[in-house]
């Protein structure tokens, strides 16, 4: 292995620490959403925080926003929200008879999409160039975002009244799609006692936009072994044919696999999780502690298995189970 690469590791991946520490001054417990939040902005993937309101997940990307120093927007979807007021559009300037792009509040390092299941379809639709090339287009001009970009983004659980189940091609740009739980009791009464404070905690600055994209270049560099990334192929080719890994069981319980985006996205949120433990490598703990993140919102179930109520949990857990980690 390169040493140089193991010494930059080592000598870089120093401030996740501090940024998780500064943040834990102001969120308190759900370390799991905090990690995969600094997962999705060492690799420039998007995430998709999904739990019922009041669980912290607006003001996880406002303290994270304040940690990093980056530029940072909040988008409010409701049902009536336009394609426009994402973007942005022409504006008329009356001194000289041209049109110039008014720009949205898409062009940030940090997007925070807030209650991202309220808003229609054709809202959904205007994100989809943004997130997976990284560019709007406004008239007929092609504009680049600011890097690093990421879009974090919240939903209320589907069933709840008023919200919009997301489209398929919408789902997939998402690298991560986290589950919030209530936190515990302990937990709780902390919450309690910071928020009943007259004084409120303000984040410190850890980093900036620019040593983030720094480590991220590392991040990319981490190494895979050959035997780890045949793993991670296994593992998404089960959920297409389940019945090859010996788990024919589930064959009637998917209806659709995970895609060739979810190999990429799992070997590289698997690489910033080793950078975050300040290593070199990847290690198939990297595999299984992301696997639920990266595939739950990538296998369609059949109506058989909605019936029988098995979900992309349990295929995911079914699956980790029978393949043999390297």
């Amino acid at each position: 292995m390169d040493e140089a690469l193991v010494s930059a590791v080592q000598r870089n991946a120093g401030f996740v620490a501090s940024m998780k520490s500064e943040i834990a001054r102001v969120i308190v417990g759900q370390e799991h959403m905090v990690n995969s939040a600094i997962i999705a902005l060492l690799t420039g993937g998007h995430i998709l925080l999904e739990g019922v309101p009041g669980l912290a997940k607006t003001l996880l990307c406002n303290t994270i926003a304040k940690v990093v120093e980056c530029q940072f927007k909040r988008i409010q979807f409701t049902p009536d929200l336009l394609p426009a007021d994402l973007v942005g559009s022409l504006a008329y300037r009356q001194d000289n008879g041209s049109f110039y792009a008014k720009k949205g509040p898409i062009f940030a390092n940090l997007v925070l999409a807030d209650e991202i299941n309220r808003a229609p379809a054709k809202v959904q639709s205007a994100l989809l160039e943004a997130m997976q090339e990284k560019q709007v287009t406004i008239g007929d001009t092609t504009y680049p975002l600011p890097s690093p970009f990421l879009v974090i983004a919240t939903q209320n659980p589907i069933d709840q009244e008023g919200t919009y189940p997301l489209p398929e091609a919408q789902v997939d740009r998402f690298m991560l799609k986290v589950v919030i739980d209530y936190p515990t009791e302990q937990e709780e009464k902390l919450i309690l006692d910071r928020m009943t404070h007259p004084q409120k905690v303000v984040p410190n600055p850890i980093t900036t936009a620019s040593n983030l994209i720094t480590a991220a270049s590392l991040v990319e560099k981490i190494y895979i072994a050959e035997r780890v990334r045949d793993y991670i192929v296994s593992i998404i080719c089960a959920t297409r044919h389940p019945e090859n890994y010996g788990l024919a069981d589930l064959r009637s319980s998917i209806a659709r696999g995970a895609s060739p985006r979810a190999t990429i996205a799992l070997a590289a949120a698997a690489k910033a999780n080793a950078f975050i433990n300040q290593r070199a490598y990847v290690h198939p703990d990297d595999i299984k502690e992301l696997a639920q993140d990266v595939l739950r919102h990538r296998i369609a179930l059949t109506y058989e298995a909605e019936a029988d109520n098995v979900t992309t949990t349990d295929i995911i857990d079914s699956i980790l189970k029978k393949i043999d980690a390297p």
